[in-house]
């Protein structure tokens, strides 16, 4: 079983993936629900669920070049494939376009700030959710139940940089195995509980429109908000191709590719319907943005810990794939830029007690020790770096998700302009640049209301 597990092929993709998608956010989509009512708040998960799925075929095409399958050209990171297809020009041209700057700062910035929210949650879960939890169970709800999240941060941290000594993407199958069975069994949890909510009630909450608001342009702000929450709750593509590259051939990788996409998206969708529309069912306006931290959710107690405790485990595995790219980035540019040198490259072996022996270099210590430091110090700085992430997220939607595997796909297969299938991805591509502008307006309402109230 564990040789089957993480070896390249179309399991280890799986696990991959369902570890850089399945993240904490599975609990707050009751709340994304909530604000869209019970037509829109299902369809729309599945409408992103369909986008993930034609993002990941496009993008897994673009592995080999020219050809999907026959190509004798690898691309094993997104920018890569972007400089193969498109050319370098495309790169900062697309990116002054967005930002004012390239779009490999772009990549790496976005993979930093999944990073950072993942030190905050993780530092959150384990204090805010399980000491809350206990202090509720010992105190009463109106206990005033209060802690910081500094020294968990730090914690937190400490963890990361131990798992940093892990090679590279190759040699992380097991822990994104460990982290996806942690967000199944989270899942399962927030998912049992509630159903018992609906048990309880007697009967399902919630309406066609979803929660009131005092006014159409709060509705609207509301609504945003949680098409943007749903929006980035899907998307891998920024490792995609690091993820494809670990996969063995025969059969061709990009087949291998589709169909864990395939199974991973079907999973994720499930996941999400079912806490999404059981946690609107189960508390209707009063929806909570956690369902494991949600008012009535304090018992039991212990297996509300567990399930934060679980989240934690999962949210360590995230890190870890957000930020190997970069690890692998900068390993290979030293390597590139200082061959010669004894501190980027040469590797000393180590053997403790009781555990197996591995290799490791000095510049890796270096680096991946102040890399995880430099996220930890940061998310303690900013600790409302999650409300900011939200318009980093909308802001990078649609170029990477839809836009660069779009024209990637018109370069490969060398689609001409006004066809019907130029037509029907220049009117997809449209769409998804919409729901990116509606996300990115939703964020920045959200924080200037987090500011002023």
């Amino acid at each position: 079983m564990w040789e089957f597990c993480c070896v390249g092929n179309t399991w280890s993709a799986v696990a991959h993936i369902i570890t850089g998608v399945i993240g904490a956010g599975v609990l707050s989509l009751a709340w994304s629900v909530a604000q869209l009512g019970w037509i829109a708040g299902p369809l729309f998960i599945i409408i992103f669920a369909i986008i993930t799925i034609i993002s990941a075929f496009l993008l897994s095409d673009s592995y080999r070049f020219p050809h999907p399958v026959h190509g004798i050209t690898r691309n094993p990171s997104y920018m890569d494939a972007v400089k193969v297809f498109l050319g370098r020009s495309a790169l900062s041209t697309m990116g002054n376009r967005l930002n004012g700057s390239s779009a490999r700062p772009t990549l790496i910035v976005k993979r930093l700030c999944f990073a950072l929210l993942l030190v905050q949650m993780g530092a959150q879960y384990e204090t805010w959710a399980i000491r809350k939890s206990n202090c509720y169970h010992k105190e009463g709800h109106d206990a005033p139940c209060e802690y910081g999240i500094s020294l968990y941060m730090v914690l937190f941290g400490f963890v990361e940089i131990f798992m940093s000594f892990i090679p590279n993407f190759h040699n992380m199958a097991w822990v994104s195995l460990v982290a996806a069975i942690m967000s199944f069994t989270y899942s399962f949890i927030g998912l049992g509980l509630g159903i018992a909510k609906v048990i309880e009630n007697g009967r399902i909450m919630g309406s066609i429109t979803g929660v009131p608001a005092s006014n159409i342009a709060d509705k609207l702000w509301l609504v945003f908000q949680a098409l943007g929450d749903i929006a980035f709750a899907y998307p891998y593509s920024i490792i995609l191709l690091e993820i494809q590259d670990t996969l063995k051939s025969p059969p061709p990788e990009n087949q291998t590719m589709k169909k864990a996409s395939v199974i991973s998206v079907f999973v994720t969708t499930f996941f999400y319907l079912c806490c999404g529309c059981f946690g609107y069912a189960a508390f209707g306006n009063d929806t909570p943005g956690n369902l494991l931290t949600g008012f009535g959710f304090y018992e039991p107690y212990w297996l509300v810990d567990f399930a934060n405790a679980c989240i934690v485990v999962h949210l360590v595995g995230g890190y870890q794939i957000y930020s190997q790219p970069i690890y692998c980035g900068a390993d290979k540019w030293c390597m590139r830029r200082f061959p010669n040198s004894v501190f980027m490259n040469k590797s000393f072996k180590v053997k403790l007690p009781l555990l197996p022996a591995f290799h490791f270099n000095l510049f890796r210590l270096c680096f991946r020790s102040v890399y995880v430091i430099s996220t930890t110090i940061l998310a303690i700085l900013f600790p409302y770096f999650n409300q900011v992430l939200g318009v980093l997220g909308a802001l990078n939607f649609w170029p990477l998700i839809v836009y660069f595997p779009v024209e990637m796909y018109f370069v490969q297969k060398q689609v001409q302009a006004w066809t019907t299938q130029w037509i029907l991805f220049r009117a997809f591509s449209f769409f998804c640049f919409f729901i990116s502008l509606v996300g990115l307006i939703g964020s920045l309402e959200g924080i200037v209301s987090e500011k002023l109230s």
